[in-house]
């Protein structure tokens, strides 16, 4: 049985959270990505997977998106990837754990290597994004939408049917938060996944995160015709089959 449960994180922030019964090694954590949440087909797909394996199972959503509390607006990497933090250790507490990044989450993974490197034993990226806030947005703004941030502190951005409100705040919190410029020390297991019809992000992020983890195991697999979500069943599949080899190297 999966369990939806709350965890307060500050005085006015209540973070929702979903992981199953088991407590078996190794966890697998999967982390969103940007205005996205747990209701998709991605967690609802590695939960079953772990509960098949009897393993520990975590998700969670960041302040803003899905049902957990606060303004999205409100919301940054810091404070998303403190969240992450925070719910890390007190749901996986000192257990070993693989993470699993969707997009944006890839992002927030990333940072989560400076205070748990020797517990994540994996790292699974799907349409990777890192420094998405700078190179995919901000730099490819037109001087009217820069000014109207600026001048504004948010500009509700579409795409698709969808509309994201992006601020200022959240643009320059991203400069805080490089993690290309500097390679991380881990030898374990590093894979990405990328869709060859990705045009949301394209493939050269998934390339750059295996160029950060210079020692690591590394493994690119782009498939073929996939988009950004990678969520039919087919891929999904492939998903887990790469997860599956993960978790099996712990065995």
């Amino acid at each position: 049985m999966n369990n939806f449960k709350f965890l307060k994180v500050a005085s006015n922030i209540k973070i929702r959270f979903l992981r199953n019964k088991y407590k078996n090694l190794p966890f697998v954590v999967f982390l969103h990505g940007f205005k996205s949440d747990l209701e998709g087909k991605k967690p609802s797909t590695l939960v079953k997977y772990c509960n098949s394996k009897k393993i520990g199972f975590l998700a969670l959503e960041y302040s803003g998106h899905g049902k957990s509390s606060g303004k999205f607006i409100n919301g940054n990497i810091t404070k998303w990837s403190n969240q992450t933090t925070y719910v890390i250790k007190k749901i996986v507490k000192k257990n070993d754990f693989i993470l699993v990044g969707s997009s944006m989450g890839s992002w927030i993974s990333m940072k989560q290597f400076r205070i748990f490197k020797n517990q994540i034993i994996g790292f699974l990226g799907i349409g990777s994004a890192p420094e998405f806030l700078e190179h995919l947005m901000w730099k490819k703004f037109s001087k009217k939408i820069k000014k109207e941030i600026i001048k504004n502190k948010v500009y509700n951005l579409k795409h698709g049917s969808y509309e994201y409100p992006i601020t200022y705040q959240l643009i320059k919190d991203g400069r805080d938060n490089k993690v290309l410029n500097k390679k991380i020390d881990y030898l374990k297991n590093v894979t990405m996944i990328h869709g060859s019809k990705d045009e949301v992000v394209p493939i050269s992020f998934s390339r750059k995160i295996l160029k950060i983890f210079s020692k690591s195991k590394k493994k690119l697999l782009i498939i073929k015709n996939g988009d950004h979500s990678l969520s039919s069943k087919k891929n999904l599949k492939k998903i887990i089959r790469e997860l599956d080899l993960i978790v099996s190297t712990q065995s």
